[in-house]
């Protein structure tokens, strides 16, 4: 049985927040920091203390709780070193292709341009998990704000080097609506009709449909499958690169209602 344990939980209106306890050091870390409140109340809820908070990006449903939490429990908190300057709290520096220690376990640095320009993401490969912030989502993937179509693609991409047993864990719970569209333009995968199936009956049970796999997300996620012969006479760019391909379903999920 593994020393470590997950407890996610819905704040705000649709953001996951996640917590990683370590029952012999006694040490806890929250990926991103949504809401201080909460947080707090599922801390306390467990006796637990925290003693990180790894930030995956600036934006403030992700760091609007660092310097709260920060002065409750003298917390460290790790966050990208391009970004820096707008993370609130920040003590410790991080950028892609970085490794470092947390309880003796290893945990590597991805580099995520493209919801922002200075996004990260962590992967702990002793754990078979990763925290994917707002870069990729269960059968999605974040919105380009800051970045560009051609980095966003490079970003998601990586993932799918990953085990196929990596657990996903990912900044938001939006699997149910990008379901529709990847069924909207992958009508005929089998194993999206069931992902889909299955996310409907998780929502109907008041349930949480993440964490998924990289697995998972290779069979279902039209972002992750810009190769698809089906996704490609569905856009009309049968000969397009997959960057483009990326590139035209990024735009259509953008207005798809």
């Amino acid at each position: 049985m593994s020393d470590l344990a997950f407890h996610q939980f819905i704040c705000r209106s649709d953001n996951y927040g996640l917590l990683l306890h370590d029952h012999k050091s006694g040490a806890t870390v929250a990926i991103d920091a949504p809401d201080a409140a909460e947080i707090e109340a599922q801390l306390e809820a467990r006796g637990w203390q925290l003693s990180h908070i790894f930030t995956t990006h600036h934006h403030g449903d992700h760091v609007d709780g660092n310097l709260a939490l920060k002065d409750r429990y003298g917390c460290s908190i790790v966050g990208p070193r391009k970004e820096a300057q707008r993370v609130p709290g920040i003590g410790t520096e991080v950028s892609g292709g970085q490794s470092f220690l947390w309880q003796g376990r290893e945990v590597h640095v991805m580099d995520c341009p493209g919801h922002t320009l200075g996004h990260v993401a962590y992967y702990m490969p002793s754990e078979e998990v990763v925290f994917a912030g707002d870069t990729l989502f269960s059968l999605g993937c974040g919105r380009v704000f800051e970045g560009t179509m051609e980095q966003m693609y490079h970003s998601v991409a990586q993932f799918a080097e990953l085990p196929p047993a990596t657990q996903l864990y990912c900044g938001h719970e939006y699997t149910q609506s990008n379901a529709r569209f990847a069924l909207a333009v992958e009508p005929g995968n089998a194993a999206l009709r069931q992902r889909a199936a299955e996310v409907d009956w998780l929502h109907a049970e008041g349930r949480m449909t993440c964490p998924s796999t990289i697995g998972a997300e290779l069979a279902a996620n039209p972002f992750l499958r810009t190769g698809s012969a089906e996704i490609r006479r569905t856009l009309g760019l049968e000969g397009a690169s997959d960057a483009a391909v990326f590139a035209e379903l990024r735009e259509r999920k953008n207005s798809f209602r």
